[in-house]
């Protein structure tokens, strides 16, 4: 051999991979988890929506009761408007589910 080829040799190496759980500290979002849980158990967009909706058919039937002569489109609108609300006050009070599922 000469003096400028490298020595090959041939390592045999073992590796020990620990792959177990470690809790590392607290989760920095659980702040906004129980802000997220609070919001969903009080339901504030539904309630919000739906005041913002018994306002705005409040307005339009004073707004309809205020005509001397309501057209039938007039009417109708008031009419849809109606049943719309009932249909969707329905479904808020039915949409609130099961309390004992929700822990899981």
């Amino acid at each position: 051999m000469s003096e400028n080829d490298p020595i090959k040799k041939t390592v045999q190496i073992d590796l020990e991979v620990d792959t177990s759980t470690t809790n590392s500290g607290k989760n920095p979002f659980q702040i906004l988890i129980h802000l997220a849980k609070a919001v969903d158990a009080w339901r504030i967009f539904p309630r919000l929506f739906i005041s913002v909706y018994i306002y705005l058919l409040y307005e339009s039937i004073t707004w309809f009761m205020a005509l001397e002569k309501a057209s039938v489109e007039q009417a109708g609108l008031i009419s849809i408007m109606t049943a719309i609300g009932s249909v969707w006050f329905g479904l808020y009070v039915g949409s609130g589910g099961n309390k004992s599922n929700q822990d899981e």
